[in-house]
């Protein structure tokens, strides 16, 4: 086999963990029980080692389509051929009880839809990333896999063999009509209990899971111009939603690469503050309340336990609010494409990122004003936070994009600083909270003088990458998104003309995809180069719309951007981090930062649009 674009993927979930399934018809990725949990399917990332759970045709030239079952999180593979057109419905059950097995399980319905058709069924696990060896053991009903530590088991009616390297095979036939379905399982360390194996008993599940997302997905208040990319995007984002504390993470997978063959490969299972922030105003500009409501949550429960003022707030946690493990490379697997290493862990963890408090007050300002009043007690923390702001906004940090070249005075992080202030003054007011607002609103205004005189680059006419710099940096975009600057101060309507053009002049856009800074030369300390950045490219497509007051022909621009980058979008509307130059998925997928940045951009398009 080979390895797929990673735009060839469809994805499924449980909001505890995900698989990424290929149009092949292949889980060439799964982590269990929880999203940052050991994979047991890796294909992903090592074809040979990695692990995999594929079913397909036995044919030549097969034609291969995925969709989403209407409203769902359910993934339909189809597979044409000359013998006649078999679908997979794949889901993650949903919608029971916490303690139920169902959440440790992955559903597989094979189906005839015109045949008989001849298919191949190979599952072969790959324990811990692969690093575990595990025992076979062949049982009426399917098969187990188990180690000394941990148990899954695959339940189907079809008869399996040994594949000779820890994993089962299996050819059958289905006549027109027919089906079979397979359930994988992680049954942790106990014994297998019984699996629903028969098409009756894998019934419910079925209809309950449909139930689950459409009853979900119906409180949706967005019904625009791209309702359909908006309503899968929010899909996409309740998927990365962590049910049992409430946490976000980044994305589901590690390592995927931003250039093949290279090494810019990190780990984003994890949550951190800043994505899952953004997450939060995106879900509830569409009036999903109750995962603002979970986000919160998990910031008073998990992260409000290790969290303590007079120090910086980490930037990420995981899903538990616990410390990240150390970053390490899996050097025994050879990385998507070959584009070693592959990480588990991340070190950012220990960066210094001062944006962060911006974002999270920024959510915990919306928070407040459309799902539920902020407690007294959370605002005590709240308070203190912002007192610490007031003494430490003036340190360097790493910047939003995790620089690995040094600390500097970021113009982003410095925004976020004043974002901050503001919304904690505003939060405030509205609930007539104590605190020293005096003292909030004079450095509020003093990032502001700052950010007005040094941020400013007169000679590029814009504002720039970090104090001093002559480097343009898409973050900027987000000021007037934030309310720091009318989207037609002469000052932002400069900083996005200079943006605008192409990197080769010293822009940031090329035909309308985005850079996050210059992509030549390197300027964040690390090697090799990068794809466009999905999620500024839709910031871009808000700026320009804000900005369509004073220029109208920035408004049509806005609206032919948004539509170019819905193009690269995958077949079924999911992106990765990048897009390469040749229109590939680049990065970890699929990706919040871009589906919530889709989300805010069709919104405010669809705003502006409808009072034309």
């Amino acid at each position: 086999m080979s390895y797929q674009p990673i735009e060839d993927y469809g994805i499924i979930g449980n909001m505890r963990t995900v698989a990424l399934v290929g149009m092949n018809g292949s889980i060439d990725w799964h982590c269990s029980p929880n999203f940052d949990s050991p994979s047991v399917f890796g294909a992903l990332l090592d074809d040979a080692k990695g692990g995999r759970f594929q079913i397909s045709p036995i044919a030549d030239q097969v034609r291969r389509k995925q969709f989403y079952w209407p409203s769902t999180n359910i993934l339909v593979t189809r597979f044409s051929h000359e013998d006649g057109i078999t679908e997979i419905e794949d889901f993650m059950p949903v919608g029971f009880a916490a303690e139920s097995l169902s959440y440790h399980q992955i559903h597989r319905r094979v189906r005839c839809v015109r045949g008989p058709v001849r298919l191949l069924v190979q599952c072969r696990p790959a324990f811990d990333y692969g690093r575990q060896p595990h025992e076979l053991q062949l049982a009426i009903g399917g098969a187990n896999f188990y180690s000394n530590t941990t148990r899954f088991s695959l339940a189907t009616d079809v008869a399996l063999k040994p594949d000779g390297s820890g994993g089962v095979t299996a050819e059958f036939v289905l006549e027109e009509g027919q089906s079979q379905t397979f359930i994988f399982q992680h049954d942790g360390e106990s014994a297998p209990p019984s699996t629903p194996s028969s098409e009756r008993e894998a019934k419910e599940p079925f209809e309950r899971t449909v139930k689950f997302w459409q009853d979900w997905l119906a409180r949706c208040t967005y019904h625009g111009r791209s309702r359909e990319r908006v309503e899968r995007s929010a899909l996409a984002l309740k998927l990365l939603t962590f049910e049992p504390t409430g946490a976000i993470v980044a994305a589901p997978t590690t390592s995927l690469p931003e250039v093949i063959g290279g090494s810019r490969n990190w780990d984003y299972r994890f949550t951190w503050i800043r994505d899952a922030a953004f997450s939060v105003y995106a879900l509830v500009r569409l009036g999903f309340t109750e995962e603002a409501a979970g986000f919160v949550n998990w910031l008073q429960h998990y992260v409000g336990k290790r969290s303590h003022a007079g120090v910086p707030l980490p930037t990420v946690f995981t899903i538990y609010g616990e410390p990240l493990p150390p970053e390490e490379s899996l050097t025994h697997w050879e990385g998507y494409m070959g584009s070693a290493p592959v990480r588990i862990g991340n070190a950012a963890s220990d960066q210094y990122q001062s944006d962060i408090y911006g974002e999270l007050l920024d959510s915990l300002y919306l928070y407040n004003k459309y799902v539920g009043p902020i407690a007294y007690d959370f605002w005590v923390h709240i308070r203190h936070r912002l007192d610490w702001i007031c003494d430490n906004w003036q340190k360097v940090d790493e910047g939003i994009w995790e620089v690995r070249s040094g600390r500097q005075d970021f113009v982003y992080s410095k925004l976020m600083n004043w974002v901050a202030l503001d919304r904690g003054i505003r939060l405030a007011d509205k609930r007539s909270f104590p605190g020293d607002r005096q003292r909030w609103m004079h450095e509020r205004d003093a990032i502001y003088e700052e950010i007005m005189t040094k941020g400013w680059n007169e000679k590029r006419k814009a504002f720039t990458q970090y104090y001093g710099s002559d480097d343009l940096d898409a973050s900027v975009l987000i000021m007037p998104l934030v309310f720091f600057m009318a989207p037609t101060d002469p000052r932002m309507v400069s900083t996005l003309k200079a943006i605008l053009e192409n990197p080769g002049k010293g822009g940031l856009v090329s035909d309308g995809l985005v850079y996050r800074y210059p992509p030549q030369p390197r300027i964040d300390g690390l090697p090799g180069e990068e794809g466009t950045f999905n999620m500024c490219s839709f910031w871009l497509v808000e700026a320009l719309t804000r900005a369509g007051q004073v220029n109208p022909g920035w408004l049509d621009e806005a609206r032919l951007l948004f539509e170019r980058m819905l193009g690269y979008a995958n077949h079924l509307g999911l992106y990765a981090e990048q897009t390469s130059g040749q229109g590939q998925a680049l990065g970890n997928f699929p990706q919040a930062f871009t589906h919530l940045a889709l989300i805010s951009s069709a919104f405010n398009l669809d705003r502006t649009l409808g009072s034309k």
